[in-house]
This record gives C-alpha cells, sequence and structure tokens, in this order.
C-alpha cells in the first residue's frame, strides 16, 4: 500500500493523512445498493486517519461504530487492536452550547430542541457520551471502559453570542452555577476532573478540544482570542475556489488560527456538491449525494489541491458517494490520490482554479453557507488616550489603539494611523489571536502638546486595497 502523505495537525501535534473521510454523503444517506460500512472499511484499509461525524448526522455514528466492530477498532470487542485504534483521530461534534442551564430554559443557540432521543440528551457532556455509545458501544447510552474520542467539536459557530455561552463559568466554574458553558464542561472531560459538577465520575472521555462553522469568519475569530488558555486545538472550516468571494476563511479565521497553533480541517471542498449536480442548499437525502468523480468542467483534483494549497491546512475532510461504480472508478481512491499533495501550488495554479470556476458560472455555490462579502474593512473599536506624563521625561504621547480589521480577497499588510490627516506611522499586521489591540503611540513635542489632535487608523491589503476608521478627537490641555 502507497505511503499516505501526512500533516501535523496543530498543537495536537498529531500526523493526519491529507484527506480524511467525512461522515455525511453515503455515510448518513446512503443511495440504495451503496454500504456506507463497506466506505468505511476502504478508507481505514486504504490509510486514512482522519474520521469526522457528528450528533446531528443522522446514522453516520452508528455506521460507524459497526465498522469500528468489524475493523477490530472498538474496546468493546475482544480482539479490540488497540494500537491500530491509536492510529486514528476520531472527531465528532456537538451542537450544545451548554453543559449545565436552570430547568426549563434554553439558550437560544443550543440546538438542542428536537434532539431529545432515548439517549436522554440535553446537554454537551451528553452529545459525548452519546457518541461514545454510537461509535464503540451498545448503541443505546452504554459504552466500553477505554473508549475516547480524539476531539469533540463545537458545531457551526455562527455568533459571538454563541461564543460567550461556551465560555460561561470558564473562570469560576462551580457545581452550584445555573448555567455552564460547554468549553469548561469539556475541559473536564478531557482532564478527568469534575469542577463544573457535569462529570462526576471524573472521566477522560476527550482528548481534544475544537470549534466548527460555515457562515462567520468573525466568530471564529473571536472564539479563539478569547481563548487565553489555549484549549481550542483544532478548527474546521469551509474552504474552496469560491471562499473570496465572500466574507473569506482563507485571510482571517484560518490565519489566526494557523498563528494560534491550531490544526486546520477544510471542509466543503465541492461547495456540498453544488459546483456539481444540486441547487445551492446543504444535502439532504441520498439524491443530493454525488456520485461521479468531479466533471470535466471542474475536477475534483483541481478543488482537492487547491484546498491543501491554503497556508495553514492540515487535512480536508471529504465526503465519499461510492467505492465502485459501474464504470469500475472509485471516488473515494481518486479523491485520495489527488490529496498526495507534496507541494503546494503556485499562485498562478490557485488563480487558474479559481477562474475555472467562475467561468463555470459557480461562484454562488457558498451563498449558503458563507457570509456575504464585505471587502476589506476597517479597523474596529479605535481609541484614543493621552499617555500619563512620565516623572523626569519632559514627553508626552497620544496612544492609538485598535482591533483587527477583517480581510477581503487579499491578505491585510498593514496598518497606518493618520492625524489631521497625514499618516504619522506605520504597524504591520499580524493575525490578532488575543484580545490585546493593536497600537501605535504618537510622542508629542513641545509645541504639540495642547490643542486638539484628530486621529484615523487605516488598513490597507496587499492589493492596496484601503479601508479608514472614522476619525477620533482629543483634546489636549
Amino acid at each position: 500500500m502507497r505511503q499516505l502523505i501526512t500533516r501535523r495537525l496543530g498543537r495536537t501535534g498529531r500526523q493526519v493523512t491529507t484527506m480524511g473521510l467525512g461522515g455525511q454523503a453515503s455515510i448518513q444517506w446512503p443511495a440504495e445498493g451503496v454500504d456506507p460500512i463497506a466506505i468505511i472499511e476502504k478508507a481505514y484499509q486504504l490509510g486514512i486517519n482522519y474520521i469526522d461525524t457528528s450528533n446531528i448526522y443522522g446514522p453516520s455514528q452508528k455506521n460507524f461504530g459497526e465498522a469500528f466492530r468489524r475493523l477490530r477498532l472498538s474496546p468493546s470487542v475482544e480482539d479490540y487492536n488497540h494500537t491500530a485504534r491509536e492510529q486514528l483521530f476520531i472527531s465528532s461534534k456537538t451542537h450544545i452550547r451548554s453543559a449545565r442551564r436552570p430547568d426549563g430554559e434554553r439558550f437560544r443557540s443550543d440546538f438542542s430542541e428536537g434532539m431529545l432521543d432515548n439517549f436522554g440528551v440535553s446537554t454537551s457532556i451528553d452529545d459525548v457520551r452519546r457518541s461514545l455509545s454510537l461509535l464503540f458501544g451498545d448503541g443505546q447510552g452504554g459504552y466500553p471502559e477505554g473508549a475516547y474520542l480524539d476531539c469533540i467539536q463545537f458545531h457551526n459557530i455562527n455568533t459571538k453570542d454563541e461564543v460567550d455561552m461556551l465560555f460561561e463559568g470558564f473562570d469560576e466554574p462551580s457545581p452550584d452555577r445555573p448555567w455552564i458553558g460547554s468549553l469548561v464542561a469539556m475541559l473536564d472531560l478531557r482532564e478527568g476532573t469534575n469542577r463544573t459538577g457535569c462529570n462526576p465520575k471524573k472521566e477522560k472521555l476527550i482528548k481534544h478540544i475544537g470549534i466548527s462553522g460555515h457562515w462567520n469568519t468573525a466568530a471564529h475569530i473571536y472564539a479563539i482570542q478569547r481563548d487565553n488558555h489555549r484549549i481550542l486545538d483544532t478548527l474546521l472550516v469551509t474552504i474552496n475556489p469560491s471562499d473570496c468571494k465572500y466574507m473569506g476563511h482563507r485571510h482571517n479565521a484560518i490565519a489566526v488560527a494557523k498563528a494560534a497553533d491550531m490544526g486546520v480541517i477544510g471542509m466543503k471542498v465541492f461547495a456540498d456538491a453544488s459546483y456539481y449536480h444540486k441547487e445551492v442548499r446543504f444535502s439532504n437525502n441520498p439524491e443530493d449525494v454525488y456520485h461521479d468523480v468531479g466533471s470535466e468542467e471542474i475536477p475534483s483534483r483541481d478543488l482537492i489541491r487547491y484546498a491543501l494549497s491554503i497556508e495553514g491546512i492540515s487535512t480536508l475532510i471529504v465526503g465519499i458517494g461510492h467505492i465502485d461504480d459501474k464504470a469500475g472508478k472509485c471516488q473515494l481512491e481518486q479523491n485520495l490520490s489527488a490529496a498526495q499533495l507534496a507541494e503546494i501550488l503556485e499562485a498562478g495554479e490557485m488563480n487558474r482554479i479559481e477562474k475555472m470556476v467562475t467561468s463555470a458560472g459557480k461562484d454562488s455555490a457558498n451563498a449558503y453557507f458563507q457570509r456575504k462579502a464585505t471587502g476589506l474593512t476597517a479597523p474596529r473599536n479605535v481609541g484614543i488616550e493621552e499617555d500619563s506624563a512620565m516623572p523626569g521625561l519632559n514627553r508626552c504621547a497620544v496612544r492609538v489603539s485598535w482591533q483587527t480589521s477583517y480581510a477581503g480577497a487579499e491578505p491585510i499588510e498593514r496598518y497606518e494611523v493618520l492625524c489631521h490627516g497625514d499618516v504619522i506611522g506605520r504597524v504591520p499586521h499580524v493575525p490578532q489571536i488575543t484580545q490585546q489591540a493593536f497600537h501605535y503611540d504618537d510622542i508629542l513635542n513641545e509645541d504639540q502638546k495642547k490643542g486638539t489632535r484628530q486621529y484615523k487608523v487605516r488598513a490597507v491589503d496587499a492589493a492596496g486595497n484601503q479601508a479608514e476608521s472614522q476619525a477620533f478627537e482629543i483634546d489636549l490641555l
């Protein structure tokens, strides 16, 4: 068997294959005659070691569970291959933002309504246990000793409010808090502690914690910036050649995640098949699953190689429709072959693929899962204040501070600080991984110490595009 190319999954330190197996497509919606278990088994036999699924992917986790038992990857079987299990990186997701809440109350982005089932799921902790039961246990709520997830991700983060809910109680966890966000409870499951009261048996059920999202790159950045303790190890995010047509992730959330040394997993490489045979919406039935290998107009190979050439991407999750069609083509094998990219594509080749998608009339393919384009935005939360006088020094300064701009189709290069319309300073842009602001100190001479001074901050990207903040004035006495 050919040795597959791997990449480091950020600070997890794990080496993962450049293509992982997505838990949707025929694993969630198998057409008649398609065996989802066979797809999973073949992916494992080919050497794929990154597995993705979710608690809202219908039978996906159950199908993985059956395959894992057949492959001796579950601690529930007598001849469990512990060493082989450790070579896999298995990720699931929860859409629930809280681990405890007052009776009858529901955070508006918990997505738990309609999810109560025979597992009694109402919290994110319940969701982890449901995953373990379906993937490794009896499928009825029980799971064997030694079962664990390599990663649990908070599914489809869309707003900053959702991020705030995740962090609720993080700094002061207590069993007495009526509200506990999911993040600190997952930390209990990772560390085997019970600071929240949500893990009374002090089980260690997960190894890593991450976030996922499609729509709002600003919310993903906010989550990374709030994560002062670097608990969030992975980001699962959409990436394809249409990214730059929307409020893109490439130069925003992906760049920030890379700077924070998070493992970045790309998804929606084929725009959920909207580059091919279906209208622009999320898939929800077997007819939506694509069973060809790309198309003549848009080869799937180009799309995979494009996504893997985005700086910061560790692996891609790709949904599989079939492993053997009537023409003898294996979609899994061909997509995996495309992912064996030893060197990333050059800029000219990336541009060619972007133009190919545009020429095919597919620029709207991301419209249902990605925020509308805003172009380069102005620096945010600009503030100005007079610096305190320093004893013994005849000096005065005005500190101008700001939060990151969001990039458009090009990366941000720098910020320019203007006073009365003139550029007085330049600050290089770096991905802002904390909430600590950018700043520039305007040091004044004797003649400048009194009167009114007006400041703006301007963002400039690699193409020369500019976006200015409003003007702010300060009166110096």
